[in-house]
């Protein structure tokens, strides 16, 4: 044999064995039939369509950040004006893009222009209030709104990604949906058996607010807490909901719903913090109640520190999802870490820790959509898809054979060899197979028939004109190579552009498409050629090529 051709084969051969070896028997090696089966079933991974999961869609409530920049603004400005002793009527919050600064000291305005042209005016627009000389309106300026959009739904992105991945689940789908104003998220949970948890994970937004409580009393409503206060509530504050603190004679926490007073403006939130843990609360009657200790970012800290200083002995707030989970009376200055104390399991600690370790979403989110796909409706869709595969790879193979005899085999060899190829590569690379990846696995035979024909019609050409077996099969496999290669590479662009722009099941098909590709000019050419030019070395010169 040719040592050129004899390298070939080894190499070819050692191609094989790996595919099989990683398909078939890895990471444990077989010692039957069925460990076989159980090592493939986990290298090949299967989508949402295949496996069933649930598919939802959320909407990141966006308004919510930009409205949590203006409440901060207010809070950051007042403390300066003050620092600055300069005198004014009202600092308040318009609406979400609008601050109100009224009646200014007329001999500090050159002092107030100036704090706000050094820290502000990158970011916020001035102009004189209508009917007031001496006030003016900050206006969140368009670009700074556009900033603050593109951050909110990147960071909820790789937040809820880093939140499922925590969860350990099976390749899921996390990407953005709709238009860019439409602020939707694509969530798919392939295999989730049950994803009641992860979707708990997910919903808890994780929005934690440290706010101080501007009224120790709490009340059982909100007319009760509007009635206080005689109807409109202290500049600067809302009304929040919670659980009541309170305690029987007897000791028992009372667990009724209770409403707080608490500032507008949070002293910190969620995207102050680092990882959070959790810890068996100690201080808790219940030796089952858990709590979540967090940790504060250096800028957040050095926030924290004075304002705890100077709130001592006043309620914080801590709130979650527009929820008062606890308000403790701050005993001391605090810098850079605190907890989150409530009547919770080990089990929903440690989810909170999750969220919060995770990340904290900067706004709320609202869910669209819903759909859990059963295993059995994947079931149903792997048998279809397979008996299509395998039908058509069947009807291919026997045109093969009959069209061209003995070098039709030489193409089936060639077809079994890139599915072959195609599911090892998808499993190497732990690619998940949708029922469109289906698809593109028949596409892929058909692409390897429509290589081969071209080969062997060429072949055919220039046997007809006279040329020897050896130098047909040379010149074939030559002037097809350009023409394989160009419809090849075409279809693999507009396989880019689908995994681009396409959501999970679209990808699954580009993914597989071109694979499936790839190994096919690998197959078609390189074994193809390779199995020609061994079967030329053992025929008779005279003989005639079978094709």
């Amino acid at each position: 044999m040719n040592p050129n051709l004899k390298w070939k084969a080894v190499f070819i051969l050692a191609v094989i064995l790996f595919c099989i070896y990683f398909l078939f028997g890895y990471p444990t090696f077989p010692t039957s039939v069925a460990a076989m089966k159980d090592n493939f079933s986990k290298q090949i991974k299967l989508g949402l369509d295949l496996q069933g999961g649930t598919h939802l869609i959320l909407q990141v409530q966006v308004q919510e950040a930009i409205a949590q920049e203006t409440d901060q603004m207010v809070e950051r400005l007042t403390t300066q004006l003050r620092a600055k002793n300069i005198h004014y009527d009202e600092v308040r919050r318009v609406d979400d893009t609008h601050i109100l600064i009224r009646n200014i000291d007329p001999q500090q305005l050159s002092d107030f222009r100036d704090i706000y042209n050094a820290q502000y005016a990158s970011v916020w627009d001035m102009s004189p209030t209508a009917g007031d000389p001496t006030g003016y309106t900050l206006t969140l300026k368009a670009g700074s709104i556009a900033a603050i959009h593109d951050q909110t739904m990147t960071q909820s992105l790789e937040t809820i990604e880093r939140r499922i991945n925590a969860l350990g689940l099976t390749e899921p789908t996390i990407q953005p949906r709709g238009g860019r104003n439409d602020n939707e998220i694509l969530v798919q949970l392939p295999g989730e058996g049950d994803p009641t948890r992860a979707k708990s994970v997910i919903q808890a937004g994780g929005q934690l607010e440290l706010r101080l409580v501007e009224d120790p009393r709490t009340y059982t409503s909100q007319s009760e807490a509007l009635a206080a206060h005689g109807g409109i509530l202290p500049p600067g504050t809302e009304l929040v909901p919670g659980r009541s603190e309170t305690r029987t004679p007897s000791g028992v926490a009372d667990t009724s719903e209770a409403w707080y007073v608490l500032t507008r403006a949070p002293i910190v939130t969620g995207r102050d913090l680092k990882p959070a843990g959790v810890q068996e609360n100690r201080n808790s009657q219940n030796p089952s109640q858990w709590q979540v200790n967090f940790v504060l970012t250096q800028e957040a800290a050095r926030r924290f520190g004075p304002f705890t200083q100077t709130n001592i002995g006043r309620q914080m707030a801590i709130v979650l999802e527009h929820r008062v989970y606890s308000a403790p009376v701050i005993n001391g200055r605090i810098d850079d870490s605190g907890m989150i104390e409530g009547s919770f399991s080990q089990e929903t600690a440690h989810d909170l820790a999750l969220v919060l370790r995770a990340g904290a979403l900067p706004a709320s989110i609202k869910y669209l959509e819903e759909r859990t796909v059963g295993p059995s409706l994947g079931a149903d869709s792997i048998r279809h898809g397979v008996q299509a595969s395998i039908l058509s790879l069947v009807v291919v193979m026997l045109f093969m054979l009959v069209y061209y005899r003995i070098s039709g085999g030489n193409a089936v060899l060639a077809l079994i060899l890139n599915l072959v190829i195609l599911l090892a590569v998808l499993a190497l690379f732990g690619a998940v197979l949708t029922l469109p990846g289906i698809a593109g696995v028949i596409l892929t035979i058909g692409m390897g028939v429509d290589s081969n024909v071209l080969v062997f019609e060429r072949i055919r050409e220039e046997l007809r004109n006279g040329k020897s077996p050896a130098s047909a099969v040379e010149a074939g496999f030559s002037k097809a190579f350009l023409t394989i290669i160009d419809t090849h590479v075409t279809t693999v662009v507009s396989a880019f552009f689908l995994f681009l722009f396409g959501t999970g099941p679209i990808r699954g098909f580009a993914i597989s498409l071109t694979i499936g590709l790839i190994a096919n000019v690998f197959t078609a050419i390189y074994v193809s050629k390779t199995i020609f030019q061994y079967h030329l070395t053992k025929m008779d010169r005279q003989a005639e090529l079978s094709i």
